[in-house]
C-alpha cells in the first residue's frame, strides 16, 4: 500500500491551482482591470474641474468682482478644458461673507458590461477670498 504524506494510506493529495482556479483568478482581475480603464478618463475629467476652478480663484482672489464674472470665466475654462460631465451653468456661485463659493458637485458614469454602468460622484468646492 502506498501512504500519503500524512502517513495515511489512499492516494496521493494534489497541490496548487487548478486550471479552473486560475482562470476565475485572472476572470476577476480582467474585470478589476477594465474597470480602472473605463474610470481613469472620469477622474481626469474631475481633475479638469478642479484646476479650472482652482485657476478662476487664482484669477479672481482678492479683486472685486460679482458672480456673472466668475461663471463666465469658468465657461472660457470649461470649452478649453473640453468638460463634458457637467456645465459651468451648473456650478453653483454664491456669495457668502467676504467670498464667493464656487461648488460642483455631479455624477459622472461610464458604461462598464453590457446594461450594467459604473458610477461615480464628484464634489468640489472652491473659495475666492474678496
Amino acid at each position: 500500500m502506498l501512504r500519503n504524506d500524512y502517513g495515511h494510506l489512499g492516494p496521493h493529495r494534489q497541490r496548487g491551482a487548478t486550471f479552473i482556479g486560475i482562470v476565475t483568478i485572472m476572470a476577476i482581475l480582467g474585470f478589476g482591470l477594465y474597470a480602472g480603464i473605463r474610470l481613469v478618463p472620469l477622474y481626469l475629467e474631475y481633475m479638469n474641474v478642479v484646476r479650472a476652478m482652482e485657476q478662476v480663484s487664482t484669477e479672481f482672489g482678492g479683486q472685486p468682482t460679482n458672480a456673472s464674472s466668475i461663471a463666465v470665466s469658468l465657461g472660457k475654462r470649461w470649452d478649453i478644458e473640453d468638460i463634458k460631465s457637467l456645465t459651468a451653468k451648473e456650478v453653483q456661485i454664491s456669495k457668502e461673507g467676504n467670498e464667493f463659493i464656487m461648488d460642483a458637485v455631479y455624477r459622472a458614469e461610464a458604461p462598464f458590461v453590457a446594461n450594467i454602468s459604473l458610477v461615480v460622484d464628484f464634489e468640489k468646492t472652491v473659495s475666492i477670498p474678496q
